[in-house]
């Protein structure tokens, strides 16, 4: 019986680069899990359009003068069934109150979508974003009110 052929140098093995395989599915949690949501960035999403809405600073409650800001969006996502809005709320705070920032920010988001909702604007067509103190520019107390349309 015939010896097997040799096995080529190590220096013959071409070493292509390899594509990483694609992403995975995320898993469900479990029960007691915790969940991340994820939206895309407003300006890839958006169509530019953003209602700034300002708060005091530690406030929470809808401003009266954000009632006439948010009347153009009610009518636009009237108008336009595919329109949606996302809402990014910000909280002054430092690195040490970045919880306490971040709570601040969801009740100012959840502030303003309760407004929408109680205008007539389905829960089902806005996302929130409470992004705390992480705020890229502009005033760190506000909720930045976002059209998109998908």
């Amino acid at each position: 019986m015939p010896a097997p052929p040799p096995a080529p140098p190590p220096a013959a093995i071409s070493a292509a680069p390899v594509a990483p395989p694609p992403a995975a599915p995320a898993a469900a949690p479990s029960a007691g899990g915790s969940q991340t949501a994820s939206l895309p960035p407003p300006a890839a999403a958006g169509d530019g359009r953003i209602t700034r809405i300002e708060f005091g600073k530690e406030a929470a409650e809808l401003p009266a003068t954000a009632r006439q800001s948010l009347a153009a969006a009610i009518n636009e996502l009237k108008r336009d069934d595919k329109a949606r809005l996302q809402l990014i709320a910000y909280a002054n705070g430092g690195d040490d109150s970045g919880s306490q920032a971040r709570r601040l920010s969801l009740s100012r988001a959840l502030a303003v979508r309760a407004y929408l909702i109680d205008h007539g604007v389905h829960a089902t067509r806005m996302d929130v974003r409470a992004m705390g103190n992480k705020v890229p520019d502009g005033p760190p107390d506000r909720v930045d009110v976002v059209m998109v349309r998908r």
